[in-house]
């Protein structure tokens, strides 16, 4: 399972116990109070664990990124033909500044990356 699909299902998890916790605080039930609060705290811990490793994940793929020789914006003609584009261009990365990648680089346009100008 990926970091993307586990991090759903941890938040399905707290979502739910923490409407159960709220129907206990209803029913005045401590035993079940206690519990959920634990869960709650661990389900917490662990997606905090989940989103720390998504982060390094990111920012391995970004250095790895920008550690490529040649990079520029794409122009329009270009991003309308992008498999013409990579057919052209071996090695060649495009990284949208609306993807997680390319927020996390901070770019404001559509950039190509590559090993050689193109």
């Amino acid at each position: 399972m990926n970091l993307k699909q586990e991090l759903q299902q941890l938040n399905d998890k707290l979502d739910k116990f923490r409407r159960k916790l709220d129907a206990a605080e209803k029913r005045g039930d401590q035993g079940v109070i206690l519990q959920f609060k634990q869960e709650i705290a661990a389900l917490t811990k662990r997606i905090a664990n989940v989103k720390g490793q998504q982060t390094r994940q990111l920012n391995k793929k970004g250095a790895d990124v920008r550690s490529l020789a040649f990079n520029r914006p794409l122009t329009k003609a270009e991003q309308a033909d992008m498999g013409k584009l990579k057919a052209a261009v071996r090695g060649l990365v495009v990284v949208h500044p609306m993807t997680a990648l390319g927020r996390e680089m901070g770019i404001t346009k559509v950039t190509g990356f590559a090993p050689k100008a193109f």
